[in-house]
Order: C-alpha cells, then structure tokens, then sequence
C-alpha cells in the first residue's frame, strides 16, 4: 500500500494570537509544523497551506508537496485530496499541523486498523462530567456515555475519502464527519493525551512541558560486512549497478554497503543481524535484492517509534571508484529508507594495497547509523 500524509497549515489561528499563525510559531526552539512534519518522516508529504506561507513552507519542507488551502478546513482538505489524483496512493492520512506531539505509535495505531477498516480516527473516551450552560450558569447536565474528544491524524482510503469530500457540501469540522455523510464506517482507534491541538497560548506552555518530560532516547549502531569477488561484469553499491570486471559473491545480490547498513540499524535496536531476519539458508533470498533488508530494518525502527538521525557508510576497496557515484548511492539509500538525503552519507576509502581489500580479492563494508525515538 502507498501512504500519502496531508497535513492541513493554512490557518491563521486567530485565537492563538501572535505575530504569525499558530503553526509558525516557536515550540521550544522549532516551528510548531517542523515537529508535526517530523513525526511522519518516511511518508509521503501533502502540506495544505495559506498562499503567504508557500515560501517558508518550501524551506521547511522541501520534499513536499505544496498545495493552497480554502477558505474552511474541509476545503484545503479536498484540494490536498485532489492533488494526489493519479499518484497511485491506496490510503491517506488527515493531520491538524498544530498537532506537534503526534507519537509514532498513534500513528502506527491507526494505519494498522487501515488494514481491515475503510476508516479509522484515534479519539479518547470524555471523562469529565459534562454540562449544559447558558448566562453564565448551568442549565442541566449531559450524558458522557458514549462520547469521545476527536483526534487526527484520521486515515482513510484514499478513493473512498476522496469520493466522499467531492460529494460533500462543504464546512465539516473534520474528515470523520465527511466520510459518515457517505455513508463509511469508521473505527476507533486509542488516542493519546499528549497530541493536544495547539489553539489557545497556554497550551503552548503545556505542550513545552511535555517535550520536557520526554527523555531523549538516543541509539547508535554499527554494521560491517564483506563480499568477495566472482566471476561477473558487474556489481551492486548502496543500490546503485556499476559496470566492473568481477561481480561479488553472496547469497542475496552482495550489496556489501547496503549489508552493512541494514546490520547498523538491527544493531541500534539490538534487533540483531541480517542473518536473524532472513536467513541465508532460506532459499526464498536466494539472489534478492538488498533493499529488501534495509526496507525492514528501516520498517521496524518505525514500529518501534524511532526515526533515522543520520547514517555514514564507508566502502573500503581498490576499485571500482565509488567518487563518482557516492552522492547518488547515497540518495538511494535515502529513497529506501524514505529519509532527506541529507541525512546518508557514502564515502570510500584504499587500504593502501594492504589486506584483502588491497589485494582486490574483495571490498568490505562499515556503516554507522543513529535512530532517535520519535
């Protein structure tokens, strides 16, 4: 399946106050919409924004895809739906961009009721009595039973989301109530106190104290691997095919960077190795493509709620040169692991003639990675 992300930042957050709307603002040290981006790294972006913000927002967001908001909700909404026409995306996530503090958990929670539900919103269950009031005095009380306060990201197949916005009048508070006006069902998933929507100035202060009682979570992992050479007349770096007079030798395509890549991220999750996962005595790898093993490394760094901060992979050969080709193994590794590629390094190294790698009788690889929990 293909997940796109619409984060909805066209709002000028009136009862926010402030020089700048709500999601422009500082949250202890970022713009409000820069921690909202980052909690759905890896996905494709849709950024629904005001036509004043298009160019901070290209800066903040330069992988996105930058659509102009309406005058409602509902209908920067339907613009970001419709500009993802023809995209092939099979299912959409609808996030308030002042909504920083979104977990990687939430998230998950509701892509994964996406696999049996056309639509899923996390909310929590009203705990508080409840009252009805007027003139400032109550007027009567109100029945909790079976009332919930509505969180987003909200997710949804994307043609029936779709349809549903195209049919709808218009001036819905949130995309649940345009997807039951046609008609789906929509599951409930577990919400998460802490992705308050930032509207009023205090909540600022209380959204600065939660960042503060998060204790950085900080992994490091280290992988090496090494590949002899064959018989061949090429061979695969970091996902990249280069001509050369010998092929290297493994089970699966030998990607020997990607290897040891992979084993990096297994190691900072103490998860660990490319052995434990798919085994070399299995022979559904035979031959396989290595993206296949950075794309599950990478995959469960997500499920477990950690984010990739930085990744550095050195190959260490004679030959092929890897000057020439570096930056674009590296933003391939960067396209797998659905990550800027600002955050992948490749580089190379000789071993001065020395060793096996000196005497062109292989090439070895040693990456670096550090996750950091979302």
């Amino acid at each position: 399946m293909t997940t796109a992300a619409i984060i909805v930042a066209a709002g000028r957050g009136s009862r926010m106050g402030g020089e700048v709307p709500k999601q422009w603002q500082d949250l202890a040290g970022q713009p409000v919409l820069a921690r909202t981006l980052a909690a759905f790294a890896g996905t494709r972006l849709v950024l629904a924004i005001h036509p004043e913000d298009r160019a901070r927002a290209g800066a903040l967001a330069p992988g996105a895809l930058l659509v102009e908001g309406g005058a409602t909700r509902s209908e920067s909404v339907r613009n970001a739906l419709e500009a993802l026409a023809g995209s092939g995306t099979t299912r959409v996530l609808i996030h308030d961009g002042a909504r920083p503090l979104v977990s990687p958990a939430l998230i998950a929670r509701v892509l994964a009721a996406l696999d049996r539900a056309e639509a899923a919103a996390p909310a929590l269950p009203v705990s508080d009595a409840l009252w009805r009031g007027g003139d400032g005095r109550v007027a009567g009380t109100q029945d909790r039973a079976g009332l919930y306060r509505a969180q987003t990201p909200q997710g949804f197949r994307y043609p029936s989301i779709l349809a549903a916005h195209r049919a709808h009048p218009g001036g819905a508070l949130d995309d649940v109530e345009v997807a039951r006006a046609a008609g789906l069902d929509v599951a409930i998933v577990e919400g998460d106190e802490d992705n308050l929507k930032l509207t009023f100035p205090g909540d600022f202060l209380r959204a600065e104290a939660i960042l503060k009682g998060r204790a950085m979570d900080l992994r490091l992992g280290n992988g090496y691997d090494v590949h002899a050479f064959c018989e061949g007349d090429h061979l695969w770096l970091c996902g990249v095919k280069l001509p050369h007079s010998r092929g290297l030798l493994g089970h699966s395509d030998a990607d020997v960077g990607m290897h040891a890549l992979t084993d990096a991220i297994y190691g900072a999750l103490a998860a660990g190795d490319i052995g434990r996962h798919f085994p070399p005595s299995d022979p559904q790898w035979k031959g396989a493509a290595s993206h296949v093993f950075l794309s599950h490394a990478i995959g469960l760094a997500r499920d477990r709620g950690y984010r990739l901060a930085n990744c550095d992979v050195t190959l260490v050969c004679e030959r092929p040169k890897i000057g020439p080709h570096a930056i674009e193994m590296a933003e391939v590794l960067a396209r797998i692991m659905g990550v800027d590629p600002g955050r992948v390094s490749v580089k190379a190294t000789t071993s001065e003639r020395l060793g096996f790698t000196g005497r062109e009788e292989g090439i070895a690889a040693l990456a670096t990675c550090a996750l950091v929990k979302a």
